[in-house]
């Protein structure tokens, strides 16, 4: 058996969305002949603890945790941040939902900006930068014990992509890259915040690490083309693999069932998500069809930000929209069963690269098998994957009046008791399933040719990131 150690800073109890890929190949690896070593980040602090995951990693699975090193300033914003959480309301299951945080006063809010600029400066090339030792450290024990076939590391953040490339200089042990974003194309928050020649600097460290890296993986082939153009002559088109997110286990039997409401359910976060024009959208379908208001039900489920509600109180919808606190990843699947309509957003047209997006969520409202309501992006990569797998319930993110109309062909398809007709199509579904997502990845770590070669030239490079590409590519 081959072994691969998997370098994946965010891991179970971490619950977050990207905890899932790195737990999907790690429990579907074996099957392929492929042990797994994770390299983990240790410690306390959860972005959304979910301890429920861990009961999905595989008992044969080592899980090393070296523990993040924090200097004096780390240290004493984690102890400020501990006792600035807002009225987290416990769980039965240990998870933890946090409220909605008051808004900031002009001179805190002005302070904290300062304060992030000097971060983002700061730690380089991210704040988990003290990650990068301790994991370089644990690599070369694991090689100690027994020399791995390869490294596979998955980013943000990227300094687990820093780390594996000094542990296999260290080691000889060659390494592979996984992008969960775009890093340097579609900046981050904190990115957005370096002064230029930083930025040109996290561009030099990312050539050297494409360079010298086994394989290189992105989820879409436009995303590829992306980092092609920006980074010529750093890769070479046979080590560009594309392999996007996925689901774990069979696509769920839908059995017919009679409903007193239409019921459709978002999980997740809104922080940076379109959501107004859908809220607007709901506001329309209610007042042109009053007698429909008490058959339409429209849950949120995760974290809320104070515009979302304020627009809520706005619109006068809170007899159809109802809001409720983050939940443990099996209550959303579960919950993800009992009702009708799977909601997917994407983010606001104002973030740079967001046509590359299609969130993690939609590969989990696949395996539920019901209809799912796009509001996204006309020409993403979400509306790309939607009418892949045979949804034709898509409406562009900035059309309330396309939006309206698509609810009301699934409240016609649920009055007919017709809402399977909308669902995708399982069979176009199964090419996101763990067990070709992980197929594909053993190429890569093998490092044998994608089975869907990625064709240079192929794709044209989104709107948003066409000027700053060109300028890249210029100097």
């Amino acid at each position: 058996m081959k072994s691969v150690v998997m370098i994946a800073y965010d891991f179970p109890p971490e619950g977050h969305a990207g905890v899932y890929r790195p737990l999907r190949f790690v429990r579907h690896l074996p099957l392929f002949d492929w042990q797994p070593t994770v390299i983990s980040a240790g410690g306390t602090e959860f972005a959304r603890y979910d301890p429920g995951l861990l009961t999905q990693i595989p008992a044969t699975i080592d899980v090393i945790r070296p523990t993040l090193r924090l200097d004096w300033w780390q240290r004493f914003q984690q102890r400020r941040a501990q006792r600035a959480r807002v009225a987290p309301t416990s769980r039965p299951d240990g998870t933890v939902a946090a409220g909605v945080a008051p808004r900031q006063n002009r001179a805190r809010a002005v302070a904290r900006a300062f304060v992030r600029r000097a971060e983002a400066c700061w730690y380089q090339p991210d704040m988990q930068a003290g990650w990068i030792q301790p994991a370089v450290d644990a690599v070369r024990q694991v090689c100690a014990r027994q020399r791995p076939d390869v490294i596979w590391v998955t980013g943000p953040p990227w300094s687990s992509f820093i780390a594996a490339a000094k542990a296999s200089e260290q080691t000889g042990v060659p390494y592979v890259l996984d992008f969960r974003t775009s890093w340097t194309i579609v900046p981050s928050p904190s990115e957005a915040l370096r002064p230029r020649w930083l930025q040109k600097r996290d561009r030099r460290v990312l050539r050297r690490l494409l360079q010298n890296a086994q394989a290189v993986t992105f989820f879409y082939h436009a995303e590829a083309e992306c980092f092609w153009r920006m980074y010529s002559g750093a890769l070479d088109a046979s080590r560009i693999h594309v392999i996007p997110n996925g689901f774990d286990g069979d696509i769920e039997a839908v059995a017919p069932r009679e409903t007193r409401k239409l019921t459709a359910l978002y999980t997740g976060t809104l922080s940076d998500y379109r959501y107004d024009t859908f809220l607007a959208a709901v506001a329309l379908f209610v007042a042109r069809h009053p007698e429909c208001a008490e058959h339409l039900a429209v849950k949120f489920v995760g974290e809320q930000q104070p515009e979302f509600i304020a627009q809520l109180e706005e619109l006068g919808l809170r007899r159809v929209v109802s809001v409720h606190p983050p939940m443990p990843h099996a209550e959303v699947l579960a919950l993800q069963t009992t009702v009708d309509v799977l909601l997917m957003l994407e983010r606001t047209p104002v973030h740079k690269g967001y046509e590359l997006l299609a969130g993690a969520k939609l590969f989990g409202y696949m395996k539920a098998g019901r209809p799912i309501l796009g509001v996204v992006p006309a020409h993403g990569e979400a509306a790309r994957i939607l009418r892949e797998v045979g949804v034709s319930t898509i409406a562009d993110a900035e059309s309330v009046e396309e939006i309206c109309g698509v609810l009301e062909r699934l409240f016609k398809a649920w009055r007919h008791h017709d809402l399977d007709s909308l669902a995708p199509v399982r069979a176009a579904c199964a090419r996101y399933s763990s067990t070709a997502q992980t197929q594909a990845l053993v190429r890569a770590l093998e490092g044998a040719p994608a089975q869907q070669p990625f064709v240079p030239g192929s794709m044209d490079i989104v709107p948003s990131l066409r000027s700053d590409v060109a300028l890249a590519t210029r100097g």
